[in-house]
């Protein structure tokens, strides 16, 4: 397990910086406050875990970092750059570029083969992969005797695979991952899991994981533990899935 980088003392620019991002919505006539003042940063070269009780604002956390939702109040930057000075076609070209996205529900097209599956978001950018280019991504995650496979002949493992390569393939310098072992049995998880910790120590990439489960946030360098909307705490993924899980607990039962 590595250790947070000294970025910010290196004078480096951090992947992703949230500063004072409030996100509220309108629901049935009231108001909800979904984040409330969140300033975090991500470290490139690190995995964070995102934890929290149901409704904490894990995923608004995720979506807003990512450019998916824009924040009510506060500001979100990207590599440096703020992504509340970018209109829509900007903000999605920086996504595409900068940013890769891996999700509980694998979101693999069911017609395509699993390199097919791995070359859309270079086809979606107007640009075919380089010779070889795909076969190394699938290599990348293990799978590179399953490029002709379509989903269905994959298992939920697998397919979890060919989604993280799909988000590579880029070359992001984030990785954003909502419950990427949710689908998963304990087998698959673990494999995925080692997976994005590789990726992490050998290629520097950095890595932004919502998670409920503290036997994933263990494989993080740092876990954020937000609760109604707000950052309460910091634990080291080092401390391992029992501390993780004895410090959600207290917060599950304190709110």
């Amino acid at each position: 397990m590595t250790t947070t980088r000294n970025a910010e003392a290196a004078g480096a620019v951090r992947p992703v910086e949230l500063r004072a991002v409030t996100r509220r919505y309108a629901v049935g006539g009231q108001t909800v406050t979904a984040l409330d003042g969140v300033t975090t940063g991500f470290d490139a070269g690190t995995m964070t875990a995102v934890m929290g009780p149901s409704g904490s604002g894990k995923s608004t956390l995720l979506h807003c970092a990512a450019g998916i939702d824009r924040p009510t109040a506060g500001q979100v930057l990207i590599g440096g750059t703020a992504l509340d000075g970018l209109d829509e076609h900007a903000l999605t070209l920086l996504r595409r570029e900068r940013m890769g996205f891996v999700f509980q529900a694998f979101n693999l097209v069911s017609a395509l083969t699993a390199a097919q599956n791995v070359e859309l978001p270079l086809r979606l950018a107007g640009r075919g992969p380089a010779p070889d280019e795909v076969s190394a991504a699938l290599h990348r995650v293990g799978l590179a005797d399953r490029a002709g496979h379509r989903p269905s002949q994959l298992s939920g493992g697998q397919q979890q695979r060919v989604a993280i390569a799909r988000a590579l393939i880029s070359r992001p310098a984030v990785l954003f991952a909502d419950e990427p072992t949710g689908a998963l049995d304990t087998g698959a998880s673990r494999e995925v899991l080692r997976l994005l910790r590789e990726l992490v120590d050998r290629n520097g990439q950095t890595v932004v994981m919502v998670t409920h489960a503290p036997a994933a946030a263990a494989h993080a360098d740092r876990v954020v533990l937000l609760n109604d909307g707000r950052l309460v705490d910091e634990l080291p993924g080092g401390d391992g899935a029992e501390a993780i899980a004895r410090r959600m607990a207290a917060l599950e039962a304190a709110s």
